[in-house]
């Protein structure tokens, strides 16, 4: 278990603890602030957070701009990280591959998921992630790949 999960599990048992574990969340990854998550759940192999469709992150038509999603969507990918990894070893983005199956003019909900068998091998480890509006509607869905390998000895 990461520093980073055990300050979400302190903190979202307390009131307002998500809200804050949010933003201190955005801070430490500075792009996330972009899209302003507001974190759900987090557990190993399972994050979820909202984000809300304001002017900042929508395109010319006026749905939220992809870019933005992919934003929220690897901020949840980052929580399941860091709340699944085993203690001793360590993960990195490696790629991402997403479709846009619908437009997306409602706030999000964005979900990571993972099978817990491909964390102890390492190596490439697949994370589902898929953006869902308000009605259920999946907008944006695909997988980021994590390289997962061993600590350096201290």
């Amino acid at each position: 278990m990461t520093e980073t999960y055990r300050k979400y599990q302190r903190l979202s048992s307390k009131p307002l603890g998500t809200k804050i574990f949010s933003v201190a969340f955005a801070q430490f990854a500075p792009y996330f602030w972009t899209v302003r998550p507001q974190v759900r759940e987090v557990r190993p192999n399972h994050a979820e957070l909202s984000i809300r469709k304001r002017r900042a992150v929508q395109n010319h038509i006026g749905t939220f701009h992809v870019i933005a999603v992919a934003n929220g969507l690897e901020a949840a990918m980052g929580l399941l990280a860091e709340a699944t990894v085993p203690e001793t070893k360590r993960w990195i983005p490696r790629g991402m591959e997403l479709t846009y199956p619908a437009k997306a003019h409602t706030d999000l909900l964005c979900v990571a998921e993972s099978d817990p068998a491909h964390w102890e091998a390492g190596g490439d480890v697949p994370v589902t992630v898929k953006a869902m509006r308000t009605d259920g509607v999946v907008v944006v869905e695909g997988t980021i790949t994590l390289y997962v390998s061993d600590k350096p000895r201290a």
